[in-house]
């Protein structure tokens, strides 16, 4: 515990580099908008999750899946969620893809690739027909929330039973309230992370890389209310994906249907969203890497970014 506790000092006093300034956006609507990391060619529209703040693609200096695509000579785009300031409280889950998404997307004038993380990718594929895209690479993306283990959806119902009424008060949930669901799936390994980062050395890179990553995992925005509620209601409780009744811009979504090449990678040691979850469509990719190390994790370049780029070139030809 005192090595837990010289670990959480250690890191509330660490210096921190200042964020690169947003890259610029070449539309905006409703307060979210998509930003341009360059590169050329058609463009490949990144859809992150709404929980957590979209910088996980985009980490570090030599760690940024965006930068490195785009590197790579792809025209990279990034939907960037913003914060859901008083008029997007009434926005759920679906209503995020047919009133931001959508509009996003049809601002580029041209048929994009889609590539979304977490609950990005259930999001992009819900946005997949209805935008016409070109392909589709879902990342740890849960469609079949009865994949998800009962205990795991039965403390988030009670989670959401607990935050409902002050939820519904400030119109708002909580990124805290959902960071301590994510705790309780593995409560000793947060401790051992911290008793781990007391023994690094301050400026090196594993502790730099530790720092940036825990700084996006306990930041980002607050869900709207609307969303918090269709995510733990029809999403993890009744899982109205998986059942083929998820409505989105006025139809139920049936991956099924989806034309385009589909891309669908998966964790087999992912603890936040589990394999069981995937949509099981197109081209599956099993990684050994957990749900956040599969994008920054050391062997993330080697594994996911290779792999996407490699599978955009293969479908781009065909």
């Amino acid at each position: 515990m005192r090595r837990a506790l010289a670990g959480l000092r250690a890191y509330q006093q660490a210096a921190r580099p200042p964020r690169p300034a947003p890259m610029p956006a070449i539309a905006e609507t409703d307060g979210a908008a998509l930003r341009d990391y360059g590169g050329s060619g058609p463009p490949l529209v990144v859809v992150p999750s709404l929980i957590n703040p979209p910088t996980v693609l985009d980490l570090a200096e030599g760690n940024s899946l965006l930068r490195w695509l785009a590197a790579r000579g792809r025209r990279v785009l990034l939907v960037d969620w913003g914060w859901p300031e008083e008029g997007r409280r009434s926005r759920s889950v679906a209503g995020h893809v047919e009133r931001i998404l959508l509009p996003l997307l049809e601002a580029l004038g041209e048929p994009a690739d889609l590539a979304g993380y977490c609950l990005g990718g259930t999001m992009a594929l819900a946005a997949a027909r209805p935008a016409a895209a070109r392909s589709l690479a879902l990342i740890a993306a849960p469609w079949r929330f009865a994949g998800f283990p009962d205990e795991a959806r039965a403390d988030l119902a009670r989670l959401w039973a607990q935050a409902r009424p002050a939820a519904e008060a400030l119109g708002l949930l909580p990124m805290e309230v959902l960071q301590s669901a994510f705790w309780s799936l593995d409560p000793e390994r947060t401790v051992a992370k911290f008793e781990a980062f007391a023994a690094m050395a301050p400026d090196s890179a594993p502790a730099r890389a530790f720092v940036a990553l825990e700084d996006w995992a306990n930041d980002g925005p607050p869900l709207a209310v609307a969303a918090a509620r269709e995510l733990f209601e029809d999403l993890f409780a009744a899982d109205l994906p998986g059942a083929g009744r998820w409505r989105v811009a006025g139809a139920a979504i049936d991956p099924a249907g989806l034309a385009m090449p589909v891309l669908d990678v998966v964790s087999t040691s992912d603890r936040i969203v589990p394999a069981a979850s995937a949509a099981g469509l197109g081209e599956r990719l099993e990684l050994a890497s957990g749900h956040v190390g599969m994008v920054v994790g050391s062997r993330a370049r080697a594994g996911l970014w290779a792999a996407l780029d490699a599978w955009l070139s293969r479908t781009a030809a065909k």
